[in-house]
């Protein structure tokens, strides 16, 4: 297994890198393979969502799915999938559809396993692990609902 790393809607730049940092450390401990995308490309992430605040997360999911097949795609591999089918947080529908489409239209299989029943033993062990979890999906409208307690 091969794991991606291309998230330029995390918000501001220093959550980005610890989350990223984060990653790093844990895989290297693992000796897991870690592909890390090339800069942090939030100006492509905000033409994305911009005009689409209230449906972003479309826009999102699409951008970040067509970032991870182009990159499986790239090195030979038959499907790909999200760590974000894991969260109860998530439209799930909406990652699937998505996935489904950019896999149909790159030649992929797009994995999408409901991980939500495994949430709970995630976070019991990131916890034991001592892994940084944010509070918030990474993009700056989500931080700012999450913290100004604006639900969506």
């Amino acid at each position: 297994m091969t794991s991606f790393w291309y998230n330029p809607n995390i918000h501001p730049f220093s959550e980005h890198q610890r989350r990223l940092q984060t990653l790093q450390e844990f895989f290297k401990r693992n000796n897991t393979p870690l592909v890390v995308s090339e800069g942090y490309d939030v100006v492509t992430y905000f033409r994305a969502v911009v005009g689409h605040e209230t449906e972003r997360c479309q826009y999102c999911f699409r951008l970040r799915l067509t970032a991870t097949a182009l990159a499986a795609k790239e090195r030979g591999f038959e499907a790909f999938t999200t760590t974000l089918l894991i969260s109860p947080y998530q439209n799930q529908e909406l990652l699937k559809q998505i996935g489904e489409e950019i896999a149909q239209r790159e030649g992929l299989r797009f994995i999408s396993e409901d991980m939500r029943p495994c949430y709970s033993d995630s976070r019991r062990i990131s916890q034991e692990l001592d892994l940084y979890r944010q509070k918030y999906c990474g993009c700056i409208y989500s931080e700012w609902e999450r913290f100004s307690k604006k639900k969506r």
